[in-house]
């Protein structure tokens, strides 16, 4: 029986579906609607937009109406081509050096030019698909670069916060700030001190009425405290000046040098793509902190990511705005608040249009000092302690220190060179340098290696080797994070040697954990496969190659295996398995399930789906019950777990292809054929029904009896094997979502076999009307769907 069944009304040629009560509904007419979480949040990111691009337009020296026309562009093309849904676009921070540089050098114009050409950059390295390369470039550099951008733009605006002119570089910017110290404007000062205040002290109001003050941004709080403020006590300062549209400069050609034009596109590039990419990164580690929007987030494209931007850089350069890039403080605000769409990204956009073309009277009252003291402390927090902490911990400081100074002496580009050059000379010195100790301790020897294991240590680890006695307890400690063949070759042979002379030789990583490898067959006789097996080791050579519960003088039941087999295997897991997959099953539990197959099969102990598959976690959706039986849609009675799991897997996990596997000596096929009518109906006899229309496949004359790569089967239980995975993939067919996907073509239907006594595997083939099922070998692939 079909899911979707064509009839045909007296009136009308047209096919009607009928709805099993299993399907879903029929899908509506999809129409524009912004979901009420992405539109608060949209307003929370755009009342910390305003204040930012204004700030980040006057550190620049750009025109103030540049930072809107960024902010609106990053919101709207960035937002909507972008591959991070969630994250938000817009002049950043650490633009703000090579901005002001290349508007002191070339002009404002100009550097519009360059902002296009950066775009176009852009576009070509997201097309050419490189956008994780980027990812490659050292955290150190990387964290040195916006350190180095952050101290330029807090030296550079605490002239401004002192009622003064910042200068065109740090160094001119320090000499210069002894007189401006000595000139000080009080109105700019006691504005910059309220804004800094409210700034700090907003978000830390205790008790309930702060938590719902902290809903309003503190960056918003600030600038309107002080404009206020200031409007109210008639301070005479500098304000912002928004000339009118109609003046606003847009991109021309550029005008110098090639190779200066050239050099300073890659620096826009570089800077606004790492920038952008790192920021897609974090935002999808927010996302999966959050259980609710992981189901409705899909994690960033980088690729398209990369291409958003590069459109968005195009549109802002020609339109006269500031470079984009993605923006960690609006994303982070625009996670927090609850965004589950790229539409409260588009909406903020929309936003900032508005109020730059109706907000102009209010934006002019904002102090520029106020605005000054804003981006000052964004620029400090730049400067991340806990970024210097964690560069420490992995001994990259002078990477970090080097790249930093480089920038705030001599600028980004120089300054990213100089850190990567740092970085490849700690790196070859890693590589080449390490240190190697031994010592006993209570009659236990520790050899410790410091640093890579290459080739060229392999002498001073095989001294220290030969100093421990023949038939002693042995750790051996590895520090670092490679190990080469060489070096490999001589521990493991050493390591050999030392069990032959009855010796025990442990070997740990960083803070003492095992690291576990398979045991020589020369002293144990476990195979590869024991880590699933309920074996025993024959030997007890060492006690690192005897599992716990295993070892000579453990009791065990009447059967001869320990009556605490399930607390000793998940001894042996913890012990041996899960240092070895902890970090792949964290990246699962951060990114969701993603299976590409949803794999059907009988509950039968012996049969292992990721060994015959030889597939991992996260790799395949398995259903198992009692005789891989699929029940046809309305026939279930009550029990809809496997048409569940089937439309979970098609409509919701969009598996790619659908595997049912049978297997030799099924007990549910010998219960089928030798069941007699009548009867009790057990809950076995009522699940089994459904392997009926197998039975009767079988029977039929018409039919010719399936083949096993070549050969018939071995008896009529083989035989009913094979037939009832031709017949579940049949019922699998009149499934709604099975049929949908395979009319759109985004589905396949294999059939397997699995022959337990020859542990070899076959794939359903189509043959001429015949039922044949092939040999899969080692050379073979599962080309040939149901």
């Amino acid at each position: 029986m079909s899911a979707c069944v064509p009839t045909r009304a007296a009136d009308s040629t047209r096919p009607r579906r009928i709805h099993e009560p299993h399907s879903p509904p029929p899908t509506p007419p999809r129409r524009f609607r912004i979901a009420g979480a992405d539109l608060s949040a949209s307003i929370a990111v755009f009342l910390i937009a305003l204040p930012l691009s204004l700030g980040i337009a006057l550190a620049t020296g750009a025109p103030l109406q540049a930072g809107l026309v960024a902010a609106a562009v990053g919101g709207l093309v960035a937002g909507r081509l972008g591959g991070s849904p969630l994250q938000v676009s817009g002049p950043a921070a650490g633009l703000t050096v090579v901005t002001a540089d290349l508007i002191h050098r070339y002009g404002w114009r100009t550097t519009c030019a360059i902002t296009v050409l950066a775009g176009a950059a852009q576009l070509g390295l997201g097309c050419l698909r490189v956008a994780r390369t980027a990812l490659a470039v050292s955290p150190a550099i990387v964290h040195g670069m916006l350190a180095g951008i952050g101290v330029t733009i807090a030296v550079a605006q605490l002239h401004i916060v002192l009622g003064g002119t910042p200068q065109s570089s740090v160094l001119d910017n320090l000499r210069a700030l002894p007189n401006q110290l000595a000139h000080v404007h009080l109105a700019a000062v006691s504005m910059s001190v309220l804004t800094l205040t409210l700034l700090f002290a907003w978000p830390r109001i205790p008790g309930r009425i702060g938590q719902l003050l902290r809903k309003i941004p503190a960056a918003l709080v600030a600038v309107a405290g002080a404009t206020v403020t200031a409007s109210l006590a008639g301070l005479i300062l500098p304000k912002v000046d928004l000339p009118s549209w109609s003046s606003h400069a847009l991109a021309g050609l550029p005008e110098g040098p090639v190779l200066g034009i050239a050099a300073a596109v890659l620096a826009v590039t570089l800077v606004c793509s790492v920038q952008s990419l790192l920021g897609a990164v974090a935002v999808d580690k927010l996302v999966a902190k959050r259980p609710d929007l992981q189901t409705r987030v899909t994690r960033s494209d980088l690729d398209r990511e990369l291409l958003g931007q590069g459109a968005a850089n195009m549109v802002s350069g020609a339109l006269g705005g500031l470079p984009v890039a993605g923006v960690a403080v609006r994303s982070s605000a625009n996670v927090q608040a609850g965004a589950v769409s790229r539409n409260s990204t588009m909406v903020h956009g929309v936003f900032v249009v508005v109020a730059a073309l109706l907000m102009i009277p209010i934006l002019e009252l904002i102090p520029l000092a106020s605005l000054a003291a804003l981006v000052m402390a964004v620029g400090i927090q730049m400067v991340s302690l806990h970024h210097i902490r964690t560069v420490t911990r992995h001994r990259e400081v002078l990477v970090y220190a080097v790249t930093t100074l480089g920038v705030v002496v001599l600028g980004v580009l120089q300054g990213v060179a100089l850190g990567v050059s740092v970085a490849v000379g700690v790196a070859l010195n890693r590589l080449a340098r390490t240190r190697i100790t031994h010592e006993e301790k209570e009659g236990v020897h520790y050899v410790r290696v410091r640093g890579q294991l290459t080739f060229l240590a392999v002498p001073r680890l095989s001294r220290a080797l030969h100093l421990i006695p023949q038939g002693a307890d042995t750790v051996v400690e590895l520090d670092g994070s490679f190990m080469d063949h060489a070096a490999y070759e001589s521990l493991h042979d050493w390591r050999n040697a030392h069990f032959a002379g009855g010796g025990a030789v442990e070997l740990t990583g960083r803070a003492g954990t095992r690291i576990a490898e398979p045991a020589s067959s020369a002293h144990c006789r476990c195979r590869p496969w024991t880590p699933w097996r309920n074996h025993h080791c024959e030997t007890s050579a060492s006690p690192q190659s005897v599992p716990s519960g295993d070892r000579p003088g453990e009791s065990a039941g009447p059967d001869g295996r320990s009556g605490h087999q399930l607390a000793r295997g998940i001894s042996a897991f913890q012990r041996n398995t899960a240092p070895l997959v902890r970090d792949e099953l964290a990246r699962l539990a951060r990114e969701g399930q993603r299976p590409s197959q949803l794999f059907l099969t009988c509950a039968d102990s012996r049969l292992v789906t990721s060994m015959i598959t030889s597939s991992g976690p996260g790799d395949l959706f398995v259903v198992r019950n009692v005789g891989n039986l699929v029940p046809l849609p309305g026939k279930e009675s009550g029990d809809d777990s496997v048409a569940a799991a089937i439309e979970y897997a098609v409509d919701v996990l969009k598996v790619r292809s659908i595997t049912v596997c049978g297997h030799s000596g099924c007990g549910a096929m010998q219960a089928l054929l030798t069941s007699e009518p009548g009867g009790a109906p057990t809950p076995l006899k009522r699940w089994l029904r459904h392997g009926q229309p197998s039975l009767e496949r079988m029977a039929a004359k018409d039919r010719p009896w399936a083949r096993l790569a070549g050969r018939a089967p071995a008896d009529a239980v083989e035989q009913l094997c094979l037939t009832n995975v031709v017949q579940q993939l049949e019922h699998l067919r009149a499934h709604e979502s099975v049929a949908r996907a395979l009319r759109e073509g985004v589905l396949e239907l294999h059939g397997m076999y699995f022959h337990v006594g020859e542990a070899q595997a076959y794939l359903l083939a189509d043959g001429e009307g015949d039922e044949l099922f092939d040999h899969v070998g080692a050379a073979e692939d599962m080309r040939h769907p149901a």
